[in-house]
């Protein structure tokens, strides 16, 4: 049977996702990831709008306090993300639903210490559009939490830390650079 570049034909009773084309899942995933960052930013802005960003803030700490656990065992489950070093951690960095909104680079140095540079980052962009200066408590305090929270789950001893991080003095530079580091 033929695979499907697209759903435009008739109704199929039978209907599963493994009669599209590889192409046609990769463009429905990357379609699914930007869903769920605009979810997380349609809610935040929600909570924000009606109760301030203190509060937003709050409840977005707490959403990752409870999800983020969730996403990693089942990612890591599923695809088999096993081990204790930083090459395990940028493992899961790579298939990450929230890694592929970003452009960046891992520059593995050994497999216990990496760097990781975000060129793009759609959430910095809007933040900094916005121009409140939300960047310097969602990258300062949020994401060294979702870093770090992702690097003890293979190994608590993983040091991450920011070497370049908003708010940017310039547009031209990366959006922000992290080092995990284990030393033995």
């Amino acid at each position: 049977m033929a695979k499907l570049a697209d759903y435009g034909g008739e109704f199929d009773p039978e209907f599963s996702h493994d009669k599209f084309t590889k192409e046609t899942l990769l463009r429905l995933l990357k379609a699914y990831f930007e869903y769920m960052r605009r979810i997380d930013a349609f809610w935040y802005a929600k909570v924000m709008d009606r109760w301030g960003n203190d509060e937003a803030f709050d409840c977005d700490v707490r959403v990752w306090e409870k999800g983020l656990p969730y996403e990693l065992r089942v990612i890591s489950s599923l695809l088999g993300i096993h081990g204790n070093d930083v090459a395990t951690v940028m493992k899961y960095l790579q298939v990450s639903p929230w890694m592929r909104i970003h452009e960046y680079e891992i520059d593995m140095k050994s497999s216990n210490h990496a760097v990781v540079t975000h060129f793009t980052c759609p959430i910095l962009l809007a933040m900094e559009k916005e121009g409140k200066g939300r960047e310097k408590l969602e990258c300062q305090e949020l994401e060294p939490k979702v870093f770090r929270t992702i690097a003890h789950y293979f190994n608590p001893s993983i040091k991450v830390t920011g070497l370049k991080v908003p708010p940017r003095t310039s547009y031209s530079d990366v959006c922000c650079q992290w080092e995990y580091k284990l030393e033995r």
